[in-house]
């Protein structure tokens, strides 16, 4: 039923935090802060983390995390849940949840159980530029293009990762040369261009990234990235992208050479937002 992602064993953990934690957000960086160095997050798996699927969570917390399929336990009663807690952390002795957590079937469990069980802190909401910090608010945010304010929201540049593959070469051969992506796990904001930063042997280039169909060559969806100041004569098998912020709408153009042009404008701008960071 549970599956442990983190060094640390069942018996071991002193202290959980509670939650999704889809996008390791600053509301969900606030419970981590109230964890003890032997807590982990109860990852609570819905089966639509998009923002930090599946691992990447542990990307952003330095001891891991145990996860649970909700299906597992959405019959739970309350007291089912906290005796569930008990057993599968003997040594168990404080929960950090958020202060709209709900447990045990139809959400209907009552906090005092768990403060009679253990050292229960509840952490008040979290917002940023008065905007309540939650996941789906981030979601939203991207699926806009307004990644300077999801990135505030996050407390860090969105990332994705995702395997490599081949190109149309066209980009090499008449325009930029680009890294192709193939899909991914991860929500992908927007489509268009954005300034962002690419990582290749463990160093942040930066880089412009295209999301969208190539209206103006094969009319295909594409995910893909150029480094602006670095020449890579490889492919790498992974690589991970950061965003910082919206260039420009996808757009078709009808030449080769006003999509050049276009291109070598983006860049120019990539450039000014990134040398602003």
């Amino acid at each position: 039923m549970l599956r442990f992602s983190t060094t640390l064993k069942s018996d071991e953990i002193t202290s959980i935090a509670i939650g999704g934690f889809d996008g390791m957000h600053k509301a969900h960086q606030a419970l981590f802060e109230k964890l003890d160095d032997s807590g982990v997050l109860l990852v609570i798996d819905k089966g639509f983390s998009n923002l930090t699927p599946d691992d990447t969570r542990n990307k952003f917390f330095k001891n891991g995390s145990v996860f649970l399929d909700l299906k597992d336990i959405k019959e739970f009663s309350d007291i089912e849940f906290v005796e569930f807690l008990k057993k599968s952390f003997p040594a168990l002795k404080k929960v950090v949840v958020g202060y709209d957590f709900g447990f045990g079937k139809n959400r209907s469990g009552d906090l005092q159980l768990l403060k009679k069980e253990f050292d229960l802190e509840v952490v008040d909401e979290i917002k940023v530029d008065d905007i309540s910090v939650h996941s789906q608010t981030i979601r939203e945010l991207l699926k806009d293009a307004d990644i300077k304010r999801a990135n505030k929201l996050l407390g860090r540049e969105y990332e994705i990762t995702a395997l490599t593959k081949n190109g149309q070469g066209l980009g090499k051969e008449k325009l930029v040369p680009t890294i192709n992506l193939q899909k991914s796990n991860f929500l992908l904001p927007k489509s268009g261009v954005y300034a962002s930063k690419t990582k290749i042997d463990e160093v942040w280039e930066k880089s412009i990234t295209f999301i969208g169909h190539r209206v103006s060559t094969d009319g295909e969806f594409a995910v893909e990235t150029h480094l602006i100041e670095k020449n890579i004569d490889f492919l790498p098998n992974e690589v991970s992208i950061k965003f910082y912020d919206f260039v420009r709408d996808n757009k078709k153009f009808d030449t080769m050479k006003s999509l050049k042009k276009q291109i070598e404008d983006d860049i120019e701008k990539t450039k000014e937002i990134l040398e602003a960071k």
